[in-house]
């Protein structure tokens, strides 16, 4: 096999390697792909898939912005995980494999698009990671990804307020509070290996967690992860998703962040987790399971405030790159253990971060 063929022009590569905010607007600045071809030279390991789709909510719009705030959540490069000790960037190639073309106000025309573009990386091997865009966006992304590996080896652990499982709402069997039911009635993936991680507040009604239990679906409240500790609910949320299948798709809506944390959401609810525990579980996840695919959705950045929102998110997607780098080195085990108060030394020839 040859080597895969990862050039950047010396211009290009000045700009990637500057501060922040200057240069292209990609995922941590890391290097934009356009077309298929580009993801057969290139080879890499993770691809960041824009789905700029918001036409779906149901209550506050402007995630279709989430996309462009999240890839530039970063006041500087992702050098050195102080906990994971590694270089993500480096451990993984990472590419931006830019956005679906999702024609505003066609819904079938806007998932198609990122079903298309999700499977392109998926079939590959190639680990999408989609950032959204409203939660509607994870049907065609998930359908794609299960596609890619098979049907039925697929479960899903899903971080979310809310579990988007009814069959309509206002009318729309597509809106964002929908996917998750639409994802189980297709055969995509199987009932009883869908997870949901958060669920706390006044909606859905009964009637759709008796749809979800005949479903088989499994749950866990925020009331659960207070009481027992998110550590416990983690580990039993990977032991339901893994009860079949063999690899694990990640799907995180933002307002599984107390409002506190993330203000800019279309469907903010308080009471829930610190960006601290999310990202644990995330890592949690990574380290016992084999995840092909993310997704992160529901960031709105008209409501948000300081960029809260967008750098959780942000850093939702590196916690799990940098899992996936770990793993990548073999040393998934350390994956599992709580960051620990100690002094970390940059590696040879690494500058050290500006602490300021």
């Amino acid at each position: 096999m040859t080597s895969p063929q990862r050039r950047v022009p010396p211009h290009l590569a000045a700009q990637m390697a500057g501060p922040a905010f200057a240069g292209p607007a990609t995922f941590a600045k890391v290097a934009a792909l356009s077309e298929p071809e580009e993801l057969d030279r290139w080879r890499p390991d993770v691809a960041i898939v824009g789905a700029p789709w918001d036409d779906s909510v149901s209550y506050r719009p402007g995630a279709r912005f989430g996309p462009r705030a999240v890839r530039t959540a970063n006041y500087q490069a992702p050098e050195w995980h102080l906990d994971l000790e590694i270089a993500p960037l480096e451990a993984l190639s990472v590419v931006d494999y830019g956005d679906a073309v999702c024609p505003p106000g066609l819904v079938a025309a806007a998932h198609a698009a990122i079903r298309e573009r999700v499977g392109e990386v998926a079939s590959r091997g190639i680990v999408p990671i989609v950032i959204g865009g409203d939660h509607s966006v994870t049907l065609p992304s998930a359908t794609a990804v299960a596609d890619a590996v098979g049907r039925g080896r697929l479960g899903i652990v899903h971080f979310d307020a809310h579990a988007d499982t009814a069959a309509e709402t206002y009318g729309n069997p597509y809106s964002h509070g929908t996917p998750m039911r639409r994802l189980i009635e297709s055969g995509a993936v199987p009932g009883r290996n869908f997870v949901q991680v958060g669920l706390r507040g006044y909606w859905p009604p009964a009637d759709v967690f008796h749809w979800m239990r005949d479903a088989g679906l499994r749950w866990h409240l925020m009331g659960e992860v207070l009481e027992v500790g998110l550590d416990a609910v983690i580990d039993r949320a990977i032991t339901e998703a893994l009860d079949g299948p063999e690899v694990i798709y990640l799907s995180v809506d933002i307002d599984v962040l107390d409002p506190g944390f993330a203000p800019g959401t279309g469907t903010p609810e308080p009471g829930g987790m610190s960006p601290g525990d999310l990202l644990r579980a995330l890592r949690r996840v990574v380290a016992a399971t084999d995840v092909v695919a993310m997704d992160v959705v529901e960031v709105s950045p008209p409501y948000d405030c300081a960029e809260l929102t967008a750098q959780n998110a942000n850093r939702c997607i590196l916690e799990v790159i940098s899992a996936l780098g770990v793993k990548r080195r073999g040393a998934a085990a350390s994956l599992a253990v709580a960051g620990t108060s100690r002094r970390v030394e940059a590696p040879p020839g690494r500058p050290a971060a500006d602490p300021r």
